[in-house]
């Protein structure tokens, strides 16, 4: 088995995506007190509008988060929780990719 540097980029995109998500929730948590959720939308306003970025680059984290408890709380068929954590991968992996780039553009590399 081969592994081309084109996976181990995906990889790592993936591995920083997902870091930056939890990191990024965690955060907001920790200064809030509340939960990030996607419901922060729906409170509209300047609410929503700051919590855009953070639910951007946070919801990899949030998905994976409800995903996995409401499998243990309410049951939630297995094939759900694997779309549902393809979703957020995906998501973590176009959330790495930017931030890896926006690494790149302010080293300047």
């Amino acid at each position: 088995m081969v592994i081309t540097l084109a996976s181990l980029d995906a990889i790592r995109t993936l591995c920083v995506g997902l870091a930056l998500s939890g990191l990024l929730a965690s955060a907001f948590e920790m200064c809030t007190t509340r939960r990030a959720s996607f419901s922060l939308l729906g409170h509209g306003g300047v609410t929503a509008v700051a919590a855009l970025p953070m639910l951007a680059f946070g919801a990899p984290f949030i998905i994976l988060r409800n995903t996995l408890r409401g499998r243990r709380i309410e049951g939630r068929p297995m094939p759900f929780v694997m779309m549902a954590t393809v979703i957020a991968c995906g998501w973590g992996l176009l959330s790495g990719r930017v931030a890896l780039g926006l690494a790149a553009f302010v080293v300047g590399a």
